[in-house]
């Protein structure tokens, strides 16, 4: 009889450990659910770290040939996406684009790969007085100085002032984002130069 006390009183106990079990799961499950999630998504942030990672291995691994053939591929697609009025000459491996300076002016920038580098041109001003040489040189020497990046240059023989901004082809083969980044600078600086050789 003493067992079927027990049996009984064990009986009317399951609803409450019933009950008892949801609740927990229901405040528990949640936690298992974000820490799940949160292990998911470190172990995507490795991969894509991981995957980074052994592409800057393998690009490093690139001859000279490969990294100016894939820094140019990354230009192209770069100068595509952007949809900027831009136009590509293969055989030479140089893009010419048209950015505006001013709201009145705009200039033709060269992006082009030889030598092992990867060159940001745009020339400041075209067929100046023979007689300002001496002058541009040196107001381009002030400039060279204050610069950080890239040098101001003067071409005597076709009378042109450029300013020329020129990286390794190991840094945009190895960081992609660099290709753009250094046609912002270089856009940018050109901007500033432009402006103070016009005031």
């Amino acid at each position: 009889m003493k067992n079927d006390n027990s049996f009984l009183f064990l009986l009317t106990k399951i609803p409450a450990i019933l009950a008892l079990i949801w609740i927990i799961r229901k405040i528990a499950a949640p936690n298992i659910k974000d820490k799940i999630t949160q292990s998911i998504n470190s172990m995507k942030s490795l991969f894509i770290r991981l995957k980074f990672y052994l592409l800057r291995i393998i690009r490093i691994s690139y001859n000279l040939k490969s990294r100016e053939k894939f820094v140019w591929q990354e230009l192209k697609k770069l100068q595509s996406k952007a949809k900027w009025h831009h136009g590509v000459f293969e055989s030479e491996k140089y893009i010419e684009t048209t950015f505006a300076i001013s709201e009145d002016t705009s200039a033709l920038y060269y992006y082009m790969i030889y030598d092992g580098f990867y060159h940001c041109r745009v020339k400041i001003h075209e067929n100046y007085p023979v007689e300002l040489t001496t002058q541009l040189f040196i107001l381009a020497s002030h400039f060279n100085n204050l610069l950080n990046s890239g040098v101001v240059v003067v071409n005597v023989d076709k009378r042109y002032i450029e300013y020329h901004l020129k990286t390794d082809i190991l840094i945009p083969t190895l960081y992609t984002g660099e290709i753009q980044e250094l046609i912002v600078r270089h856009f940018n600086i050109s901007k500033d130069i432009f402006w103070l050789s016009m005031s």
